[in-house]
């Protein structure tokens, strides 16, 4: 397995098992909520602010709901159990634009980094097919989605997490980020975002 840029320390995960946002089991008041997020928030110009999904399980209802994410982490797992037959082959039958990558557990590697940057500026869906463990993810995805974005990430016994990118949820994310242990700037030049614009909600 890939050696990570960044690991998740001991001091750290207690945080990382509270939600980050509003945890829900209802597919359709979530993505009238991430519709609202990218109205208020999202940028007038460009591209419409993606929704980003964390999880096969996540992935798999936002798509039943009829919203293919923009970008999607799966990785055969549900609570690091193989996720259902039905889920997998639904997945595995979609025909958006793949990259697979290694990442380990309580890591986050280069290469999935870089991924997550690829899809960003992709303008079209892209999966991203994790081998080892995407839990980590929805982190550097906060840090990297422009404004008016959501990611959406499975929580054991909540269900479906939506974080709606702002400039404060932002800068909540930067100081897990820069809490993780290892190199934050070759994280960030990974990702293509410029720390000292997430104050201001800016990636580079």
């Amino acid at each position: 397995m890939t050696e990570p840029l960044l690991t998740l320390p001991e001091s750290l995960r207690d945080a990382f098992k509270e939600p980050l946002g509003p945890a829900t089991t209802d597919v359709a008041a979530l993505l009238d909520a991430v519709d609202e997020t990218r109205e208020r928030y999202g940028s007038t110009a460009g591209d419409p602010a993606p929704l980003i999904a964390v999880g096969d399980v996540v992935t798999y209802h936002l798509r039943e709901a009829g919203r293919v994410p923009d970008v999607a982490f799966v990785d055969g797992k549900t609570e690091r159990e193989a996720v259902r037959t039905e889920i997998e082959t639904a997945l595995a039958a979609t025909e958006e634009r793949r990259i697979a990558v290694e990442n380990p557990a309580a890591g986050l590697s280069t290469a999935l980094l870089d991924a997550l940057a690829e899809a960003l500026a992709a303008g079209e869906p892209v999966t991203i097919e994790v081998t080892g463990e995407e839990d980590l993810a929805a982190l550097p995805a906060m840090l990297a989605a422009p404004v008016g974005s959501t990611v959406v990430y499975g929580q054991p016994g909540e269900g479906m997490v939506r974080v709606a990118i702002t400039p404060e949820a932002r800068r909540e994310a930067r100081e897990l980020f820069e809490g993780l242990s290892g190199d934050t700037a070759a994280a960030c030049d990974a990702l293509r975002v410029d720390p000292s614009g997430f104050d201001e909600g800016e990636s580079a």
